[in-house]
């Protein structure tokens, strides 16, 4: 059976009167659907996706994508950095493009993967922001008892710390995925991937102390009709942008004035395991992180820190 022409192979066929714009938004919608249907991609990957290419396609306009060559998808990450998009957003531009023209390959849209030459993801990192150990130390007890929810809100940063999770798996943390009496959680992670996480004292401690009375009474205004852990005021289960809010609240009230995020978090997690002498693979495990490489940019973090040290306490530096 022959194999089905995609929409934009049939628009090229059409001659010149096709709209190559129009074509290359159809593709990407496949594409996206290839990403949920056939790859099981997270949601939120893909809808990080789905800008990314909105972004690019917005810059092709009129040009056919089997024209495109390296240089000038080097010129579009240029274009993102003018922009004055965060580094980490214009890495996440490459490996959206790097996997669009992957598709487009396999498709026979394209005869050549120009994306394979683009310049590797780890050029357009940038190393993130970590808190000291005593910003961490006066972000966690922020919450105070004049808070309404404050059992709540100091579990839910006290996990974030002492597990590096991300804000999308703290939210969908459940009961049963808690064992504090062995001393862990089960957390679900990107594409529905599952792993098993340690979890301190002082975490555990925070969450029984939510638990009973607050959670108790703020399940019953739903019927216990969810099985999160954090529940919002109304019995729901919190989402990322209450999450985001909190935290922002709290590292206002610690006097921190560094631009803060859920995973800021997640970022000092690894880097102070990795200060405290863990193992690599370890701190890759417990993150999740398909590839050692995404890991590796902690040590770099710690590198920049241990520079910052010698050169201000060295007398010859």
């Amino acid at each position: 059976m022959a194999k089905r022409k995609t929409k934009l192979q049939m628009l090229q066929a059409a001659g010149p009167s096709a709209k190559p714009r129009q074509s290359a938004q159809s593709v990407r919608d496949e594409f996206l659907g290839y990403l949920r249907g056939e790859c099981h991609l997270a949601d939120n990957s893909i809808a990080a996706y789905g800008r990314d290419l909105t972004r690019f396609i917005d810059w092709l306009g009129k040009r056919r994508l089997d024209a495109i060559r390296v240089g000038d998808l080097t010129d579009f990450m240029a274009c993102l950095q003018q922009a004055k998009l965060a580094p980490a957003s214009v890495s996440r531009a490459v490996v959206a493009v790097r996997t669009f023209f992957k598709y487009l390959q396999l498709e026979g849209v394209v005869t050549d993967n120009p994306a394979e030459l683009l310049a590797a993801q780890k050029l357009w990192q940038r190393v993130p922001g970590v808190l000291t150990q005593r910003q961490v130390e006066a972000f966690l007890s922020a919450p105070r008892k004049i808070d309404a929810f404050w059992e709540r809100d100091k579990a839910m940063l006290e996990v974030l710390y002492a597990t590096g999770c991300r804000a999308s798996e703290v939210c969908t943390l459940r009961l049963q995925d808690l064992s504090l009496d062995q001393k862990h959680l089960k957390c679900t992670g990107k594409g529905g991937k599952q792993r098993m996480v340690p979890i301190g004292g002082r975490a555990i401690e925070a969450i029984k102390l939510y638990l009973d009375p607050l959670r108790t009474e703020l399940a019953a205004k739903r019927n216990n009709e969810h099985s999160e852990l954090f529940l919002s005021r109304t019995g729901r289960p919190l989402d990322r942008i209450q999450l985001w809010r909190l935290v922002k609240q709290y590292a206002t009230r610690a006097g921190i004035t560094s631009d803060i995020s859920p995973h800021s978090l997640r970022h000092s997690f690894a880097t102070h395991l990795l200060a405290g002498g863990a193992d690599l693979r370890q701190v890759q495990e417990m993150l999740g992180h398909a590839s050692i490489q995404t890991t590796q940019i902690y040590t770099h973090v710690e590198h920049s820190r241990l520079k910052k040290v010698h050169q201000q306490f060295h007398p010859r530096a």
